[in-house]
């Protein structure tokens, strides 16, 4: 990002309270709005027909959600603070779309449930990850890694069909996702502390942006694969 030499705080701590304070602003609105589109669009039969019944109309709604975390991630430096917001709230937007067949296919008590139990956990972790003075850079490769085979792992029961598989997959999925909560929320800190004083208030903003994205990824991750796992176990 351009150095403007437009100082917008000289103090460290405080430049980092307000840009976690952006960081689970964004992430709260994205959420929010995820799940008002998500309620919406489950009453909608049109929605549900054109977008989750309709193979061809996920797969542009999938192509639409990968296209927008791509250009965001990708065009960050280059895009304004006005469109780097509106991407965030556009992807958010087309997530809840993806997530309305949440409301059909699980209890509104299972949903919930595991709603509270993300939140518990996420909130314990940002704060561990915002105050601990471990280094724990070395854990991305790991977590990568991990990430790599919790995709191939699902892509493989995609063909088994095993619900005992499906929940192994979840509790590491899980766990996968609080140790990339930590380590996303970790890097928020240091990136605050790499582009230092000189920051400017647009670059403040749209890093608070990013932070928001990865953050709002491993929450809902982790939502995701607790539901599946209350789901399962409601059913025993």
């Amino acid at each position: 990002m351009a150095n403007t030499n437009l100082t917008v705080y000289a103090n460290t701590q405080k430049r980092e309270n307000t840009l976690l304070r952006n960081v689970y602003g964004f992430m709260t609105l994205g959420l929010a709005l995820t799940a008002v589109v998500a309620w919406l669009s489950s009453t909608s039969p049109a929605v549900y027909r054109i977008f989750l019944i309709n193979p061809f109309g996920s797969i542009i709604l999938l192509i639409a959600q990968f296209a927008l975390v791509f250009f965001l991630s990708a065009r960050l430096e280059k895009l304004s603070t006005a469109a780097a917001v509106l991407c965030f709230a556009g992807y958010s937007a087309l997530t809840g779309l993806s997530l309305s067949a949440i409301f059909i296919a699980y209890a509104h008590a299972t949903i919930w449930k595991a709603f509270l139990t993300t939140s518990a956990m996420f909130v314990g972790m940002t704060v561990y990850a915002t105050f601990t003075k471990r280094n724990i850079a070395s854990w991305g490769n790991w977590l990568v890694m991990g990430l790599w085979g919790v995709i191939i792992a699902t892509m493989i029961n995609l063909f088994l069909g095993s619900s005992t598989f499906d929940i192994i997959i979840s509790l590491v999925g899980v766990v996968l996702f609080t140790g990339l909560t930590i380590w996303d929320t970790k890097r928020v800190v240091e990136m605050n502390r790499e582009y230092g004083s000189e920051m400017t208030h647009e670059e403040h903003t749209k890093l608070g942006v990013i932070g928001a994205l990865n953050l709002y990824l491993d929450f809902l991750n982790i939502f995701l694969y607790l539901l599946r796992i209350y789901a399962a176990t409601d059913k025993n």
